[in-house]
């Protein structure tokens, strides 16, 4: 067999790398039959098949974005959205009715408007359609847009008000569900089709700010007999809809509930999950390998606290979580604000969070996180349709996740956490290159069969 040339994509912390493309490395024939330091690739093992990777568009981003200059405002966009000089996003997440990272409270009907015939996304047409627009501009065909309800309006609830949790009015279940078809339906005449709506955000957390509480029966029931209907007499049984959208420890739990009930489950197409509560790898293998024609998609994650400006455990957090969900069945990736503010905001109770890029609006100027970069070395190579494929390695020291794309490319991505540089030989096809990989660095390393 002739040598192949192993592109090697890397970041590491030290260094000027970035996404840097490094000295290739070569597969050749294993003559030796090496044995250690290996990580294998089998591109015959098969699992699941990648939809894509992506951020949230919210109010807090789009204002954000609106204080730079222009140029600043497309960077952002390009940054993400564009795969050649950017680290190719291709999912949009955004929220329906207003969220913690908005100006305030907001919905999309006056009081008491049970027949809704007050709906009118015009707060959205100001300056987040637009902002999306450009971003699926950027994605082109691929372009995979979702929203999710922080809460319902506040008439609608048991509490009488927005933020502080409560739960949906069981008289108000019907309009409820009208709600989100006429969010697509908004949406869609402005040119952005929705490829799917989670539920609920957060079902279980009561939140100071727009939250509502589902328990896992209360979910199941209002999707069987309420959400699902009225999509399907829309015409709209195409809309991927995911329960839970919340964090991994209860995953099981929600999909067996929900999933279990014979007509609630025609309804669904997946679920959603967060990172908040740990690593739970195996509580999403535990829903794939139970019921495995189910979605898992990873709806949010980010870096609680405010701005983190420099921090590298940011990234490793990113790559790590990002590799243990891949490799335990989850098909689609979406971090959450795409952009804030020097304060980790705006945000209308003050629960500031950091993100990939950071924006000085004072000084018209963005600060690209390690974040951002770990991120892109999935992001920007694992392409949707990419199928997850068999591999191994020989300590724990690294983390790795391997795909082939719709192309027939080989995307390998390793992890080091550790202080230490980390030795490995590659191996597929019984050939082998040898490579390293820096102390705290990624690497995506990219070949043909």
């Amino acid at each position: 067999m002739t040598t192949r040339t192993v592109r090697t994509i890397q970041t590491a912390q030290g260094t000027q790398d970035r996404l840097t493309e490094a000295l290739p490395i070569e597969l050749r024939d294993d003559v030796q039959g090496i044995e250690n330091k290996v990580i294998n690739v089998y591109e015959d093992v098969e699992f699941q098949s990648i939809i894509g990777f992506g951020g949230a568009i919210t109010e807090a981003s789009v204002v954000t974005a609106s204080k730079l200059s222009q140029a600043n405002s497309k960077r952002i966009l390009d940054a993400y959205y564009d795969q050649k000089d950017g680290i190719g996003y291709t999912i949009c997440r955004t929220h329906i009715n207003s969220c913690d990272f908005s100006l305030g409270n907001y919905t999309y009907v006056q009081d008491d408007d049970a027949e809704l015939e007050s709906f009118d996304i015009g707060h959205d047409r100001e300056l987040m359609i637009p902002y999306i627009q450009q971003a699926k501009a950027l994605a082109g065909d691929n372009f995979t847009f979702y929203a999710s309800p922080w809460s319902p309006p506040a008439w609608m609830k048991t509490t009488g008000e927005m933020n502080n949790g409560g739960k949906l009015k069981p008289e108000y279940r019907n309009a409820w569900a009208r709600y989100y078809v006429k969010f697509i339906e908004a949406y869609e005449a402005e040119g952005l089709p929705v490829w799917g709506l989670t539920v609920q955000n957060e079902a279980k957390a009561v939140q100071i700010w727009d939250s509502c509480i589902y328990t896992a029966e209360e979910e199941r029931d209002f999707v069987r007999d309420y959400l699902g209907p009225e999509l399907h007499r829309a015409g709209r049984a195409d809309v991927k809809v995911m329960i839970w959208d919340h964090n991994k420890e209860r995953v099981y739990d929600r999909a067996r509930t929900a999933f279990e009930d014979a007509e609630a489950t025609k309804y669904i197409w997946g679920l959603g999950f967060h990172w908040y509560s740990g690593d739970h790898f195996e509580a999403l293998q535990a829903v794939k390998h139970r019921y495995p024609s189910k979605g898992l998609i990873f709806t949010e994650g980010c870096h609680e606290g405010g701005v983190q400006l420099g921090s590298w455990k940011s990234g490793e957090r990113y790559a790590h979580d990002i590799i243990g969900n891949l490799n335990n069945g989850m098909e689609g990736w979406t971090d959450w604000n795409i952009v804030l503010d020097e304060q980790g905001g705006p945000n209308h109770v003050g629960n500031y969070c950091d993100t990939p890029i950071i924006a000085d609006t004072k000084n018209d100027s963005l600060t690209f996180q390690s974040s951002y970069y770990y991120i892109g070395h999935f992001s920007k190579y694992i392409r949707p349709g990419a199928v997850r494929i068999g591999c191994t390695k020989y300590t724990e020291n690294l983390q790795t996740t391997a795909f082939r794309n719709p192309d027939g490319e080989i995307v390998v991505v390793i992890l080091n956490r550790t202080d230490e540089q980390q030795p490995y030989v590659l191996r597929n096809r019984e050939q082998v290159a040898e490579g390293s990989i820096p102390a705290h660095g990624i690497q995506t390393l990219l070949f043909n069969l």
